[in-house]
């Protein structure tokens, strides 16, 4: 089942890459207390994630947080090495990388995909979420091959 507005979080581990390397983290705790716009991409470095997906939420952080979100996180299923580089090469000190390097939260959440056909397995939809005080209150899926739900602009229409 998919999760839907309203839902609260799966309590599933993730992995926040940080300086002095990875450090797992509770969603439940994690997200606890806080009003998160989290986005999540089939992949770090791939074409769409690394040109569009992460970029437009560097550049719109500011205006997220104008809004009333204290965080942004970004969520692939990759390990916490890759989405540390990942968010390194894009400049950004304002995103938060959280690694589902198993997909056991997109698996939690309802929201997985088969990617075996690029050689990617088991992997993460295209998608963004509000996220307040562990309860989804605003969630834009992507249909396949597409991006515009899921944007930080699209984010920032909705709050």
């Amino acid at each position: 089942m998919t999760i839907s507005v309203g839902d609260k979080l799966p309590d599933v581990t993730l992995v926040k890459a940080t300086a002095d390397g990875p450090q797992q983290v509770q969603a439940a705790d994690y997200f606890a207390g806080k009003r998160v716009a989290l986005f999540s991409v089939p992949g770090a470095f791939t074409p769409t994630c690394s040109a569009k997906h992460l970029p437009g939420f560097v550049e719109k952080a500011s205006d997220l947080r104008a809004k009333g979100i204290d965080e942004i996180c970004g969520t692939a299923v990759n390990d916490a090495f890759v989405m540390q580089a990942w968010n390194q090469s894009a400049g950004s000190e304002n995103i938060t990388m959280l690694a589902d390097g198993n997909g056991d939260f997109v698996e939690a959440l309802g929201l997985t995909m088969d990617g075996s056909g690029f050689g990617m397995g088991k992997r993460g939809q295209r998608f963004s979420m509000v996220v307040n005080d562990g309860v989804v209150e605003q969630l834009n899926v992507e249909a396949p091959g597409d991006f515009k739900v899921s944007s930080a602009e699209h984010m920032l229409g909705q709050l």
